[in-house]
């Protein structure tokens, strides 16, 4: 269904809004049927009280969206795209074309059930974003192609850099989520059950369960319950992924726009100009790495705050290495070795070692040796096989920590690697690099070593390049951003 054009050009929303805003009331049903189930359909009180302020806040912006609805207009001009707003307080705000960085569509169930979606159009500014909730999803098609219709045309040789696999799913457990995302939902749903009056422990099914396992036969019980854990840790990973990645396609687009769309559930369509790419960032995770695996983030301008860059920059999720440097040679226009970088002096390999002992290692142990002193010898015991075990450990990592390191300049490209367990390969466009800070310490200095950083405006903002020998590090970024830092380099003439 196309938005109906008004007089002066200006166009109003999609009629079906607010039908997706009465999908809110879901929330406050669902969680009484399931008060009703966990309780045998007996509610206290404080479950009535609680669904009853639920259903009314619902209500209220239920409300209030079908009034947005009706008083929003905006419309594309030559030079800016204009929403109008507001009922007591009118709003017309005005964002000019050429600050728009990216546009993205979005679309819960409920509105792909609909047949909508929600734009928004990324400034990159303090201005924020323009969001416009909900189009049709042709006339919002239509209308981010208006909005990007200032951008030049594509060079790229294939237009189609990836696309969905099944086989990939075989990479979603190497994830963190394999066992955060069961805590985090458990955690919620906990929350959820004690925010409506129902005590978990109580449920009839978790206290049989209880009286059979956890009272005895603990040899068994704790293995199969971190057993049962990993297990839907695995499914749900599985299951996230593929809610999260299905349907997914990353191409150019004929208007010089790297695109990137997923999604099963909830629909995702990312949109970045190639002018505001200043890079990629290659991901290896120590999980994923020892699958073979890596994920793929653009480093881009415009796509909001670092919570919000991070949602929308991933190019590619989890998948074979070799594809994930092909989608970075797609991106970046030409393949770029990430191997074989320029190591960082063996000092940095002692300082990191350091440091583990220094924050991980040593405050175990010294509690565990003061307790042992005050309360029971035993925990001395285990102080000791405390240090044994991690002093061993904390040298292997800090060895990993150390082969991680590494950066280089190769054509227009400056390389920054780094990582143990995150394992993360930088590649920046050298032109969009905007300022060099060096950092070090009385300790950095000492050992000879300083942390040079490059800023970008894009991405984390800013890449640290740690550790690397002081008397090479300004040498190094005149090479990467020739002649900035020449009077740094170039050696102080004598006489007068």
């Amino acid at each position: 269904m196309n938005a109906p054009r008004h007089a002066g050009g200006w166009r109003r929303l999609d009629p079906r809004t607010p039908l997706a805003h009465c999908a809110w009331l879901g929330a406050p049903l669902g969680s009484l049927a399931l008060t009703a189930l966990a309780t045998g359909g007996r509610l206290g009180t404080r479950a009535w009280i609680t669904l009853a302020v639920i259903g009314a806040v619902f209500a209220a912006i239920t409300g209030a969206g079908a009034l947005s609805w009706r008083l929003t207009r905006y419309r594309v001009t030559a030079d800016a795209v204009e929403v109008r707003s507001g009922l007591l307080t009118r709003r017309v705000r005005a964002v000019p074309l050429h600050r728009i960085r990216n546009v993205d569509l979005t679309a819960s169930p409920v509105q792909r059930l609909l047949g909508l979606v929600v734009l928004r159009a990324g400034t990159g500014g303090h201005s924020g974003e323009l969001k416009l909730e909900a189009l049709g999803r042709a006339g919002a098609e239509r209308l981010r192609g208006e909005l990007l219709a200032r951008a030049g045309s594509v060079d790229a040789t294939e237009p189609v850099l990836s696309t969905a696999d099944p086989r990939r799913l075989r990479y979603a457990p190497l994830t963190f989520w394999v066992f955060g995302g069961v805590l985090a939902a458990g955690g919620a749903v906990w929350r959820v059950l004690d925010g409506i009056g129902v005590q978990p422990w109580r449920i009839g099914v978790v206290r049989r369960a209880f009286d059979a396992f956890g009272r005895s036969a603990l040899w068994l019980t704790v293995p199969a319950g971190l057993l049962a854990v990993t297990a839907l840790g695995v499914v749900g990973a599985v299951a996230l992924y593929a809610e999260n990645w299905w349907g997914y396609r990353l191409e150019w687009t004929d208007d010089a726009t790297l695109r990137v769309r997923h999604g099963l559930f909830t629909t995702r369509s990312v949109s970045i100009e190639r002018s505001r790419l200043r890079g990629v960032v290659l991901r290896e995770p120590l999980l994923l790495r020892s699958g073979g695996g890596a994920a793929v983030r653009a480093v881009a301008s415009g796509l909001g705050d670092r919570e919000e860059n991070r949602k929308r920059s991933t190019l590619l999720p989890p998948a074979p290495r070799s594809e994930a440097v092909r989608v970075c040679a797609g991106v970046l226009g030409e393949p770029v070795g990430t191997d074989g970088l320029l190591p960082h002096p063996r000092v940095a390999r002692r300082r990191r070692f350091v440091r583990l002992l220094t924050w991980a290692v040593a405050p175990v142990a010294v509690a565990l040796g003061v307790l042992g002193a005050l309360l029971a010898p035993v925990l001395l015991w285990c102080a000791a096989a405390w240090l044994l075990l991690a002093v061993p450990l904390a040298r292997l990592l800090a060895g990993a920590a150390y082969r991680a390191l590494g950066h280089a300049v190769r054509g227009r490209w400056l390389l920054v690697r780094s990582g143990a367990l995150s394992g993360e390969t930088v590649v920046l466009d050298r032109a969009s690099v905007l300022a060099w800070t060096f950092t070090d310490t009385p300790f950095s200095r000492r050992a000879g070593v300083v942390t040079a950083t490059p800023a970008v405006a894009g991405g984390e903002d800013a890449y640290p390049i740690r550790d690397m020998a002081a008397d090479s590090a300004v040498a190094f970024a005149d090479a990467a951003t020739p002649g900035w830092l020449r009077e740094f380099t170039e050696p102080v003439p004598s006489g007068g």
